[in-house]
């Protein structure tokens, strides 16, 4: 049975296990993506291992405008998903569990994801990659675990991540998993629910896009983006939703200059009527052009 933990205490007071520990940190508003990272999580760990399931809005990821108060809070069905998954786990801590108070010193401490963590979504979310990485070195030394799972989907977060582990010495492996998709291929996130019939019609020419930027990848990178712009800016015709093309980029797999040839990452992020979809892919880029995409 899955037990709920509210008390970092409790966490460090549990029996030790005789297999790895994994945790799979979330924000809640729970759905098949997440559930397909406790199956991994589950996977790895092994029938004497444990699965942590961490439930937790991180005020600190959201800047002033952002969705932190209306963002959905689901535990009891948040709880039911992870045991369905494999979870042992649920530490759902509140906030003053997590943080010093706020007039403290230590409050004021939080963690520099360097020059990455102001491009691309950090330039649009001042302050989310700190805010994000600073949760994320806090649960995991909460938690303890051996393995750290993460979906590809917010696939900067993931590098980011790779990169504090690896600069601060974490005793932890990340592991990247494969983003779930709808029917349709819309990339699995909470914030979906937030899409109008319409605005969920055009979401999903986010995936078709990506694909056809994938078929360009042998004319090179900015083939890739003008590929991918133009299937945006078709769907965009197409409807009243209003519809904004953050940032269409190829980049090398760990988000620096697009290679002149070979593996990399296609990373897209649109605004639909109000709700920031992330989406990438791989692409396998040809020599034609090895301009970096803009």
């Amino acid at each position: 049975m899955t037990t709920v933990v509210r008390r970092r205490a409790e966490l460090a007071g549990l029996s030790p296990v005789e297999g790895r520990t994994a945790v799979v940190m979330t924000m809640g508003a729970l759905h098949d993506g997440h559930a397909s990272l406790i199956h991994g999580a589950r996977a790895l760990a092994g029938a004497h291992g444990r699965v942590i399931v961490t439930v937790f809005v991180n005020p600190r990821q959201f800047g002033a405008g952002e969705d932190f108060a209306r963002y959905p809070r689901t535990l009891d069905s948040d709880v039911d998903l992870s045991v369905a998954a494999g979870a042992d786990i649920v530490f759902a801590p509140d906030v003053d569990e997590v943080y010093p108070p706020a007039e403290s010193a230590a409050a004021a401490i939080t963690l520099d994801p360097g020059p990455l963590g102001s491009e691309l979504e950090g330039a649009a979310r001042p302050g989310h990659f700190a805010g994000m990485l600073t949760v994320v070195a806090k649960l995991l030394h909460i938690t303890r675990p051996d393995l750290a799972l993460f979906g590809e989907k917010d696939y900067q977060q993931l590098v980011l991540v790779r990169a504090m582990v690896e600069a601060l010495d974490f005793p932890v492996e990340i592991v990247g998993m494969p983003t779930v998709r709808e029917s349709d291929g819309l990339a699995m996130s909470s914030r979906n629910r937030y899409l109008s019939p319409e605005a969920r019609r055009v979401a999903g020419e986010i995936p078709l896009a990506l694909s056809e930027g994938q078929a360009a990848g042998v004319h090179g990178a900015q083939a890739v983006v003008d590929a991918v712009r133009r299937r945006l800016d078709d769907a965009r015709q197409s409807t009243s939703v209003p519809v904004e093309i953050d940032y269409i980029v190829v980049r090398s797999l760990d988000l620096g200059p697009a290679p002149k040839a070979g593996p990399a990452r296609l990373i897209v992020t649109v605004v639909v009527d109000g709700t920031r979809l992330l989406d990438n892919v791989d692409v396998d880029l040809g020599p034609d052009d090895a301009a970096a995409a803009r």
